[in-house]
């Protein structure tokens, strides 16, 4: 087996903890139309969705009488605005995860659906960029996840084997994504309700210290 030379990651849910800030931006927009989701609603059905899929379930649902476009552009301005002001925590063990693996010679890259403007807004202010060769946002990309488009362009511009990649993903529509691109897949999900569904990926964890245990161990790396 090729040792693992690019440590691909999704930001949202991965190494960002953004579902509770989502959920209060989603509901600072819905308030407008006189609807609230429940925290509970929003983690089984909307994370990890990518932004324009869940406007228009949100309208569909909710029969909100205004275009998506314009929801959407909404969203995206609200999110920014909130971004430049508002730190967003990292998930557990996410630095020092990141820390080592840079240390180790190893490149690293970001596979996001989000748009580039606040992937670099995040980074701007929590000054995780300098870790990461390569950042692959929705704003690169026609088709979001879980379609492969975003993680074969990574590869692509990487310039790496896919079997020399590893993705690091916390919902299902991440998941599919990379083995639809050919890469092998680790769900990290602190959530053990999200488990089942998770157990599609090559192998499930709790947190980032258990994977980075389990690749050690593997020898999935060429330590330095």
């Amino acid at each position: 087996m090729a040792k693992i030379k690019a440590l691909l990651f999704n930001l949202d849910g991965t190494l960002i903890d953004s579902e509770f800030f989502n959920f209060e931006c989603w509901n600072e927009i819905l308030a407008g139309y006189k609807v609230t989701l429940t925290y509970k609603d929003w983690l089984a059905t909307y994370a990890g969705v990518p932004l324009p899929r869940n406007a228009q379930s949100l309208l569909a649902k909710y029969e909100i009488d205004t275009s998506l476009d314009e929801v959407i552009t909404r969203r995206e301005n609200l999110t920014l605005e909130r971004l430049k002001t508002k730190d967003v925590n990292l998930m557990p063990d996410v630095l020092d995860f990141i820390e080592f693996f840079y240390a180790q010679g190893l490149t690293l890259a970001i596979v996001t659906s989000s748009p580039r403007k606040d992937v670099e807004a995040i980074f701007e202010r929590n000054g995780l960029a300098k870790y990461f060769s390569l950042i692959i946002t929705r704003s690169e990309v026609s088709k979001s996840k879980p379609d492969p488009e975003s993680y074969n362009l990574c590869v692509e511009k990487l310039g790496l084997d896919k079997a020399e990649c590893l993705a690091f993903e916390d919902t299902l529509n991440g998941v599919k994504s990379a083995l639809a691109a050919g890469i092998t897949c680790f769900a990290v999900q602190a959530n053990v309700r999200a488990h089942q569904k998770l157990r599609a990926a090559n192998q499930l964890f709790l947190n980032l210290a258990y994977a980075q245990k389990y690749i050690i161990e593997n020898e999935l790396i060429a330590i330095q």
